[in-house]
């Protein structure tokens, strides 16, 4: 088990360049938007629509698809205010959550647009995603999705056409040539995309937050599980590694009984059931949850109880029951169907997954993707980089300053994973991302704070250049 959670980057890191995405990621993401779906909990709900280029990189496809989108500008300070660009990520993309974008929104007088990402959701170009058909996924088109809204929300005629039916914001408040500061935020693998969208249009962006952004392509992710020990502190670390071993002794002498323990029979790959473990214990130190997990099986420890019943007890009350875990999702087989729905171990295990769901020739490129984007040496300016102390992916983020890239590290007990936008826990999502339940809401705050100053002066640095660039033009 502890192989499995240490792999969870590998096949995220393949989305980064083409199709073969983690299994984790994408049902993890649209658990949190559905637990976030109650009255308060988004800004809005309201679909718009924009039609997309299928293939940024082909001068001959000239294929479109509808692209989900949403506008919030209740807070919008007209004409000039700056608009951010919030990026969603590998999942469906319901609405404008109400997290920390909400009071940045407010401080700033933004406008905040969030585009659905490619194949999720609403906005998939093809009803069947078969293998061929998912070769338009991977990073280098979405961030080309990303410069083709920005062109079209922000243009005064849309993007390459006047079409009335996709309004830009210049023609909804009929302005002409008004060129707001825009700023893009992300969590995760989106905080990544904020990152790489500054590297490479920085003509498009007066910066970006990157929370949580995992810019390092990792193809064996032991660091994960390093992490994991580390935010889980020794006694229940211990626990734990106990509980591992005694899974895998009863998965090699009765593997049906110890499934049906976890109400996991249908996973009969052993792969799949112990990714379905692990996901469980690493998803309660990601988003600000440890005493969760940590509390019932320390105690259990203590009092000379059964460790894997205690561990099967948390796995469903907690992660399938409170979380909403589905377990049907870790079923390969499941992964092998192609019709759309809009809502072993180690790196073979993975590997074979790959091959099995997608068939032969599917393969990460972990060196391609570091070298086309940089990893942690990423060559960008400014770029604020956060992440929060026990979240096992800020191995994968970029946790050095370096000139006009600071990073800032939240230092709490519960401070997982995009900490400084959802506050704690991360999931579910507290409105505003309040930062009064974090063990140390003063370390939060203060991360904030430097937030707000970087983004108040690249603003404010892009708003003199464009006021110098039209007083050069006048003249």
């Amino acid at each position: 088990m502890r192989v499995l959670v240490v792999s969870v980057a590998l096949l995220l890191s393949i989305l980064m360049f083409s199709v073969c995405n983690g299994l984790s990621t994408p049902r993890i993401l649209e658990r949190l938007q559905s637990s976030s779906n109650v009255s308060g909990k988004y800004l809005t709900k309201e679909e718009h629509w924009f039609n997309q280029t299928l293939d940024h990189f082909s001068p001959y496809d000239h294929r479109k698809f509808g692209q989900r989108y949403y506008e919030y500008l209740n807070e919008f300070s007209l004409p000039d205010g700056p608009i951010f660009l919030k990026i969603c990520g590998e999942s469906a993309c319901n609405g404008i959550q109400n997290d920390y974008i909400s009071v940045l929104a407010k401080k700033f007088g933004a406008a905040v647009v969030t585009p659905e990402h490619r194949y999720y959701g609403k906005s998939s170009p093809f009803k069947s995603l078969t293998t061929e058909n998912l070769k338009f996924l991977s990073s280098k088109q979405a961030l080309f999705d990303l410069a083709a809204f920005r062109q079209f929300y922000q243009a005064s005629c849309g993007y390459l056409t006047c079409d009335v039916g996709n309004k830009s914001l210049n023609l909804k408040l009929n302005k002409t040539n008004v060129d707001n500061p825009w700023f893009v935020f992300g969590v995760s693998y989106a905080g990544a995309l904020s990152a790489w969208f500054r590297l490479k249009f920085p003509h498009l962006t007066c910066g970006s937050l990157a929370s949580s952004g995992v810019v390092l392509a990792v193809y064996n992710f032991t660091e994960f599980d390093q992490q994991v020990g580390e935010s889980a502190g020794p006694a229940c670390k211990t626990v734990l590694q106990e509980v591992t071993k005694l899974v895998e002794e009863k998965l090699a002498s009765n593997g049906k009984e110890l499934k049906s323990m976890f109400g996991a029979t249908e996973l009969y790959i052993d792969g799949d059931f112990l990714y379905f473990l692990a996901d469980a214990a690493a998803i309660a130190f990601q988003y600000g949850n440890p005493d969760k997990l940590c509390t019932p099986m320390t105690e259990a420890k203590k009092a000379g109880e059964d460790l894997v019943g205690a561990y099967a007890k948390y796995v469903k009350e907690y992660y399938v029951g409170s979380y909403g875990a589905d377990v049907k999702s870790y079923n390969q087989e499941n992964l092998k169907r192609t019709t759309f729905n809009d809502n072993e171990s180690g790196d073979r295990y993975h590997l074979d997954l790959c091959k099995n769901v997608f068939g032969e020739g599917v393969y990460p490129v972990v060196d391609d993707t570091n070298l086309y984007y940089g990893g942690t040496k990423i060559a960008g300016s400014k770029i604020v980089f956060t992440n929060g102390s026990q979240d096992p992916w800020r191995r994968a983020s970029k946790q050095v300053s370096s000139p006009y890239m600071p990073s800032y590290i939240i230092t709490c007990h519960n401070c997982g994973h995009g900490t400084d936008l959802r506050g704690c826990p991360q999931s579910p999502l507290v409105p505003e991302g309040n930062s009064k339940n974090c063990s140390s809401p003063d370390a939060v705050n203060k991360v904030r704070q430097q937030m707000i100053e970087r983004i108040d002066l690249w603003l404010s640095q892009c708003q003199r250049a464009q006021v110098t660039s039209k007083f050069s033009v006048s003249r």
